[in-house]
């Protein structure tokens, strides 16, 4: 089972693994082993997902889900297809608990009427300080 948070937990078998062979340099290793491991997780599917969760993170991974309902992530920074593997599953985990975190709602504050009156009168000195630098000869003509 991948924790994801204390709502839900994903079992392994919802989970499709693809290696293929790392792109960059690396000599021999790169081209003959396969490195890179894809995790695919069907959310659309999913049945381990309810109604909310699932809307939720089709809404906010919207960008790396494809047609299919299908979130792929992967993983080739190291050499071993192993330590891919579990990067990749924790990275999807990561993404998925975000997705999954509900906003704070936002509490109304008012400015105090103090600080209020004190930015009107910081505007006021402004614009006087703006009307002495006029020059007074132009309107006279």
């Amino acid at each position: 089972m991948i924790e994801i948070n204390s709502a839900l937990s994903l079992p392994e078998t919802e989970l499709e693994l693809e290696t293929s062979t790392s792109s960059g340099p690396g000599g021999q290793n790169v081209n003959k082993v396969e490195t890179r491991v894809t995790v695919l997780f069907d959310v659309v599917s999913s049945p381990s997902l309810d109604e909310e969760q699932r809307d939720r993170i089709l809404d906010k991974l919207s960008s790396r889900i494809n047609k299919e309902g299908v979130l792929r992530v992967s993983s080739q920074e190291h050499r071993s297809q192993s330590a891919n593997r579990e990067q990749a599953v924790a990275r999807l985990a990561e993404l998925l608990q975000e997705a999954l975190r509900k906003p704070r709602r936002r509490r109304k504050t008012r400015r105090s009427k103090a600080a209020h009156r004190r930015r009107l009168e910081k505007k006021k000195q402004r614009s006087q300080i703006k009307r002495l630098r006029s020059n007074p000869k132009i309107g006279d003509g």
